[in-house]
């Protein structure tokens, strides 16, 4: 006859304490081993939650929500991406998207790169002097950060930048009095924090990882560094 199976009891120490064991390859649940406090014994040592974790891999079905700084030291896959990256995946920040008219096809690109958030408008403009930039654009750039390139179209008009106002419309007049038919490409550097201006990127700075930043890091997703 076989010994009775007599379970492990707990030690008197309330230190934390490592986990042991070997690794699971199963994607599961984490499971709460105490949900009711009132039920848990006065006698007993507190209980420890995981604040810090580390793991193999992980799997998330739905939502990830970062409330600070997301460090990442591999690659960064998503079918979306929504926010700031910064970093160096493989040298380029660049995006793979399906071919939009040929199935079985996809289109890659690499991102612009600069030593700003820039954002821009572009379009077409005739028999008027006048473009109005975004409304949205109120409050999210700099408007010293303005600039304003032009291409005339069909015929040599001496185009001129006349003034920006309030950095909201920008006024183009002909040196030569011709009608006004031009392509226009405006830039503008958006604030890297819209609630401080006196907030400005670091383009270079000493340091060994992205904590070495001498700025703000909570506007910033850093990831693929080395």
């Amino acid at each position: 006859m076989t010994d009775p199976f007599v379970p492990g009891r707990r030690t008197s120490t309330c230190a934390d304490s490592p986990t042991f064991g070997r690794f699971s390859t199963m994607y599961d649940y984490p499971m709460k081993g105490i949900t009711q406090d009132i039920e848990y014994p006065k006698e007993a040592c507190d209980p420890w939650l995981h604040y810090n974790m580390r793991l193999g891999n992980l799997q998330i079905d739905a939502t990830l929500t970062a409330g600070g700084t997301a460090t990442f030291g591999g690659v960064v896959t998503a079918p979306t991406f929504r926010g700031t990256f910064i970093g160096r995946a493989t040298g380029n920040k660049s995006f793979d998207i399906p071919h939009v008219t040929e199935p079985g096809k996809r289109i890659r690109h690499v991102c612009a790169e600069g030593p700003e958030p820039g954002i821009y408008i572009r379009g077409k403009l005739k028999n008027s002097n006048k473009i109005t930039l975004p409304e949205y654009w109120n409050g999210l750039i700099d408007p010293e950060t303005i600039t304003v390139t032009l291409t005339q179209i069909g015929y040599s008009q001496d185009l001129i930048v006349d003034s920006i106002e309030w950095g909201k419309v920008v006024k183009i007049r002909s040196g030569s009095g011709a009608n006004i038919n031009c392509y226009y490409e405006i830039w503008a550097a958006r604030w890297v924090n819209p609630d401080n201006h006196d907030e400005k990127l670091h383009v270079v700075y000493d340091g060994e990882t992205p904590a070495d930043y001498p700025g703000n890091n909570d506007n910033f997703i850093v990831g693929g560094f080395q």
